[in-house]
Formats: structure tokens, C-alpha cells, sequence
């Protein structure tokens, strides 16, 4: 089982400490840094050391959108799966996310035993590619 290198972008301390709490303890899930906002996350990815196997983007942050980190991540030279988790997880969100490169989009609401089995297929190298099966649920 690979350890996973993830990035969090959510402006909430509260759901950004239980998610990387619930990720270290399910997934073999290493978070290399977080964001509150898009300024932030997008200067993390543009420093050269820096990368990540995982990101996993709000869309509503405190300062920016998780728009804007997608769109930056998907110009980004380095590989990285790229997810969102939202409670703006519409169709029409969705399907923009997908768009700007998202790989997987989750509701946070009800989705998040999905997002957790998505990271453990990931960290056992599994889902390589981008089929967006749950994408569009």
C-alpha cells in the first residue's frame, strides 16, 4: 500500500481536522499540507518542491474557489488526482469541476464513504484511471 502525498483545500478547521483524521486512519494517506483559501493552495502548487499525489478541493473556501485551485492543479505540470468535496455538489457543479479537471466529486453530505473507498483504492494503486463513474452520480 502506497502512502498517498494529499493536499486539502477547505476553509473549515472543524472538516478539514476529521477529514485528515479519518483519511490517516482508513487510507494509507500522508497529508502534506492544507489551505484555507485559493491563494494559498495555488501558491503551495506553483513551489517547486512541492507536489502531491491527491488533492482534495472545496469549492466554497473563505477567500477564492476551489475553481480557481482546479483550474491552476490542471495547468500544473506535476500528475495529481484531483477531487472536490462539497455541499454544492449539484449536477451543474459537478459537471464543471469535471471540466476544470476534477477527477471525482463528492458530496459531503452523503458521500463521504465514497470519497473514503475512492482513497483506498487509490493508496492500494488501484482507479489509475479517470472513468468519473461517481463523478456524476
Amino acid at each position: 500500500m502506497a502512502h498517498l502525498k494529499t493536499y486539502i483545500v477547505e476553509d473549515s478547521p472543524v472538516i478539514r481536522e476529521n477529514l485528515i483524521a479519518a483519511l490517516e486512519e482508513l487510507a494509507s494517506i500522508n497529508v502534506v499540507g492544507t489551505a484555507a483559501d485559493e491563494r494559498t493552495a495555488v501558491q503551495w502548487l506553483a513551489g517547486p518542491a512541492n507536489a502531491c499525489d491527491l488533492m482534495i478541493v472545496d469549492v466554497f473556501l473563505a477567500q477564492g474557489s476551489g475553481l480557481g485551485v482546479l483550474k491552476a492543479a490542471k495547468d500544473h505540470e506535476k500528475p495529481t488526482k484531483l477531487v472536490v468535496l462539497s455541499n454544492y455538489a449539484t449536477s451543474d457543479m459537478r459537471r464543471k469541476c469535471l471540466e476544470l479537471g476534477a477527477d471525482k466529486v463528492f458530496d459531503k453530505s452523503n458521500e463521504i464513504d465514497a470519497l473514503m473507498s475512492y482513497c483506498l483504492r487509490l493508496s492500494n494503486g488501484g482507479d489509475s484511471g479517470n472513468s468519473g463513474f461517481s463523478a456524476l452520480a
